[in-house]
Order: structure tokens, then C-alpha cells, then sequence
């Protein structure tokens, strides 16, 4: 079992980047494959990156594609992503999440999920 907290989240201008990282906790951080997920008011939740156990393979979001980066550090236990060129759209609250295997894009599939940390932009 893994625990999951978020930092990083504030208030940032459009255009502004941002770097969100989640602190892992207990055994194994490397057998599982981990994901950012954001959910704005009123929205359904999306995936909006995801990285391999490995780190060597990585999915985003079409609607992040080009403007965020997601790694890891499995040395210490660590997934950041990074976020460049925010726009309001970003706003909301992203939650850190892990999956034992490989990436998987249904939201669902993921079994562990941390708190979460706001990000809100403004236009």
C-alpha cells in the first residue's frame, strides 16, 4: 500500500507555470505506475498525466499535451508534474494517484489516490 501527498498548488496568472509534486510513502514506490488527475467544479475528473513504473513511458492528455511534464524519482519516492503556459482551463484540484502495473488511462484503475492540492488560475 502506498500513501500519496500533493504539494505545490496556488494562485498563479495565465501563463504562469506551476510544479505540482506528490511525496510517496511505503514499501515497493516503483511497482507502481502513478498518475495526475484534476477534477474543476461541476467537470468529471481527467487523467491528465500519467508515468510508468520506470518512468520511461509517460500519457497525457490531449488538453495538456505539449504544456505539461510529468516524472518521477523512484530513489526517492517522488512525481512531479510540471506545468507551463496555465490557463484558466487548469484550474482545479489535482490529485496524485498509483496503480500497481502499467499506465492505464480509466481514472478508475487507479487505487490510491492522495488528498489533493488547488491550483487555481487566474485570467
Amino acid at each position: 500500500q502506498v500513501q500519496l501527498e500533493e504539494s505545490g498548488g496556488r494562485l498563479v496568472q495565465a501563463g504562469d507555470s506551476l510544479r505540482l509534486s506528490c511525496a510517496a510513502s511505503g514499501p515497493f514506490f516503483s511497482a507502481y505506475a502513478m498518475g495526475w488527475v484534476r477534477q474543476a467544479p461541476g467537470k468529471e475528473r481527467e487523467l491528465v498525466a500519467a508515468i510508468s513504473r520506470s518512468g520511461l513511458g509517460t500519457y497525457y492528455a490531449d488538453s495538456v499535451k505539449g504544456r505539461f511534464t510529468i516524472s518521477r524519482d523512484n530513489a526517492n519516492n517522488k512525481v512531479d508534474v510540471q506545468m507551463e503556459s496555465l490557463e484558466p482551463e487548469d484550474t482545479a484540484v489535482y490529485y496524485c494517484t498509483a496503480r500497481s502495473g502499467g499506465i492505464m488511462q480509466r481514472i478508475d484503475s487507479y487505487d490510491y489516490w492522495g488528498q489533493g492540492t488547488q491550483v487555481t488560475v487566474s485570467s
